[in-house]
């Protein structure tokens, strides 16, 4: 079995397609997808996707590209984190492509996801573009890794992967591991011990070869670990146990998820 530890099934690219979703899903043994939240105006959605189906688990959080949207306050995240189907807070992060010109608002918008999660006791789900040092920064000032979390769609070197996981943090590989020119992506895919390594689609984003350039989804993640296992030379049936194993050490959903049995 395998896990899709993010996407997003409920932008309309996949909603519209919910049961074609589900159903390739399950002919690839992908025994769960985390959908993972934006903006807390979309979460009711989420939850009643994760409410509706034993194989859809859901994080809480505010996206750092999203503005005019509701801003989180640290008690709110912990409520909403409280349900059950929910294991994680984020997609936390910093976004400084999008986001040059005022990044402080991003930084405390981080902070205080982080400070949720500490209190919820749900690991955080990180997201980092053309932000590396502050967000590296801001996870060591915070103390993360007390509760621990994952650098989503990971595209930085070796050395930075080493800094997260020197913090506590998981690596998760998407899509792009599989990109032909992704070199240095591929070296870490190579070296991060296989203990701390997820694997995820980003769907409906990012999809993976050879499904490049089209819509992205849960089902896919299957084309990421056979990446993975072949850049270092074991079989796919041990990346697929691995990542599995690291989830559910990582996200604790709770007992009465059954996906994994």
């Amino acid at each position: 079995m395998l896990v899709d530890s993010h996407c997003h099934l409920d932008l309309p690219d996949l909603a519209g397609h919910f049961v074609e979703v589900l159903e390739a899903m399950q002919r690839n043994d992908i025994g769960c997808a985390v959908c993972v939240g934006v903006t807390l105006e979309a979460f009711p959605n989420i939850l009643a996707l994760a409410e509706a189906h034993a194989c859809i688990l859901a994080t809480v959080g505010v996206h750092p590209e999203m503005t005019g949207v509701r801003e989180a306050s640290v008690d709110e995240l912990v409520r909403l984190a409280a349900h059950p189907k929910v294991v994680g807070i984020g997609e936390t992060g910093l976004d400084y492509y999008w986001h040059k010109d005022a990044p402080e608002w991003q930084r405390e918008r981080f902070r205080a996801h982080i400070r949720a999660a500490r209190e919820a006791g749900k690991p955080i789900v990180v997201h980092n573009r053309e932000a590396t040092a502050d967000t590296l920064r801001i996870l060591e000032e915070e103390n993360a890794g007390e509760i621990g979390g994952v650098l989503h769609c990971f595209t930085e070197t070796w050395e930075v992967a080493q800094r997260a996981l020197d913090i506590g943090f998981y690596i998760s590989m998407s899509g792009v591991v599989t990109f032909r020119n992704a070199r240095i992506v591929k070296e870490v895919a190579r070296r991060v011990p296989l203990d701390r390594l997820l694997v995820e689609t980003d769907s409906p984003y990012l999809a993976p070869t050879p499904f490049r350039g089209k819509r992205n989804q849960p089902a896919y993640v299957r084309h990421v670990a056979e990446e993975i296992a072949a850049l270092r030379e074991m079989p796919i049936e041990e990346v697929a146990t691995a990542t599995t194993d690291n989830f559910f050490r990582l996200f604790r959903p709770t007992e009465s998820f059954s996906a994994r049995n």
